[in-house]
């Protein structure tokens, strides 16, 4: 018996029979809730166009596959969706370790060890330095890796007057806040600390060399939380109040 291409579907070994066309109708006439037990399967029909002639009857055909083109998108948003949750858990887990580390300073001079090297590491980020705003009383404190002396009147010029985040996504690392480490960084966050009311204002800035990997469009909880938390090992080394 000979066996057209229309009867013979896919190619087999010589050791393996053919499965024709019209097994495959003969078993799906035998199992009729098959298709119902594997749904998955319908995904790679193509459906019947219903025709009198040359004159279209209805639009079923071009339903379907707009339904299908449908599912396809909601497929490829929900993958999406669980990429950002599972990027999202990352980024809690790493903040977290990051405030627990900042905590656990057994001085003034660890915390701020930690801050400009050991967040770096804990937060995935290439440069991480601590900004303070210089005072008439200490205009020329001594510089210390990671700790960049601001002129008064810095941070709000930066952030602008009363904002507390700004995320960059594609910028040249500002010397003044990233010092040495400038060359390495495109893109940016930065958050105000207002450590206390006696205090000039601060900030901490996460440089990456990523463009992008900071954007305004970002939540900032995260990063807000962290800025807080160091704020509060701050007060609590310096015995200040808020």
């Amino acid at each position: 018996m000979t066996h057209t291409p229309e009867d013979a579907i896919g190619t087999t070994s010589q050791d393996e029979p053919r499965v024709t066309a019209a097994q495959v109708a003969d078993y799906l006439r035998r199992h009729p809730d098959f298709l119902m037990q594997h749904p998955e399967l319908l995904d790679y029909q193509l459906p019947p166009a219903r025709c009198n002639g040359d004159r279209l009857v209805d639009l079923q055909q071009f339903m379907v596959l707009r339904l299908r083109r449908d599912l396809a998108r909601l497929r490829a948003d929900q993958d999406d969706l669980l990429a950002n949750s599972r990027d999202n858990l990352t980024t809690q887990e790493r903040v977290h370790k990051s405030a627990l580390s900042l905590l656990a300073a057994r001085s003034f001079e660890h915390l701020i060890e930690t801050v400009t090297t050991d967040l770096a590491v804990l937060l995935d980020v290439d440069v991480v330095t601590l900004c303070i705003e210089a005072t008439e009383q200490s205009p020329h404190r001594a510089r210390i890796d990671g700790l960049q002396i601001l002129e008064p009147g810095t941070v709000d010029a930066i952030l602008g007057q009363g904002r507390e985040v700004l995320l960059r996504d594609d910028v040249r690392g500002d010397p003044l806040i990233f010092g040495s480490g400038a060359g390495l960084v495109r893109s940016d966050a930065l958050l105000r600390l207002s450590v206390s009311s006696h205090t000039p204002a601060g900030l901490l800035a996460f440089g990456t060399r990523h463009p992008g990997y900071f954007n305004p469009g970002q939540g900032t909880e995260l990063l807000g939380f962290l800025a807080r938390v160091l704020e509060y090992c701050i007060r609590t080394w310096l015995d200040l109040e808020e």
